[in-house]
C-alpha cells in the first residue's frame, strides 16, 4: 500500500484496503461519497454496520455526516468518514481528483470480537467496492 493512501487516515490499522478507478472527476469527494452511500444508511447498510459491525451511525441526513458515518476531515478532494463500535474503529476515506477515484477502509480491531466479526464480511466488502465506486462515478456524471 503506499504511503501516500496510508497517510490519509491518522490511525494505525489492522486492516486496510484500496480500490481505485480511473475517471472524469466533476465533483468533491462528499459528493461521490453520498453518491456511494447515501445521506442516510440504507437497510442493507445498516444491517451490515449497525447489526453485525455494530457501529455507531448517527441518524437522519446531516450536513455533518454520510451514512450516519461521521465527517472526520472534509477536503474538495478527500473526505474521511469514521465510525467506531465496542470492539473495532472503521475510517472510510473517499479521494475524488486527479482523475482518479479511489475508495480506501482503515479497520482497527479494538477487541478480538472485532477481527472476528470483521474478517468475514472484509470478503463481501472487497466484492461490493468496486461496484460502489462505479455508481457513484455514474451518479455523480449523471448530475453534472
Amino acid at each position: 500500500m503506499p504511503e501516500s493512501v496510508l497517510a490519509r487516515s491518522p490511525m494505525t490499522a489492522d486492516y486496510v484496503d484500496h480500490f481505485a478507478v480511473s475517471a472524469d472527476i466533476r465533483g468533491t469527494a462528499e459528493q461521490y461519497a453520498r453518491a456511494m452511500f447515501g445521506d442516510v444508511p440504507s437497510a442493507a447498510e445498516r444491517f451490515i454496520w449497525r447489526g453485525l459491525l455494530q457501529l455507531r451511525l448517527s441518524s437522519g441526513a446531516s450536513s455533518q455526516a454520510v451514512a450516519g458515518w461521521r465527517i472526520a476531515e472534509n477536503s474538495t478532494s478527500s473526505i474521511r468518514l469514521e465510525s467506531r463500535s465496542h470492539s473495532l474503529t472503521v475510517h472510510l476515506v473517499v479521494f475524488a481528483a486527479a482523475g482518479e477515484f479511489e475508495l480506501t477502509t482503515f479497520v482497527r480491531y479494538d477487541r478480538r470480537f472485532g477481527k472476528w466479526a470483521w474478517e468475514p464480511l472484509s470478503a463481501i466488502h472487497r466484492r461490493l467496492a468496486p461496484s460502489l465506486l462505479m455508481g457513484a462515478i455514474s451518479g455523480t456524471t449523471a448530475e453534472s
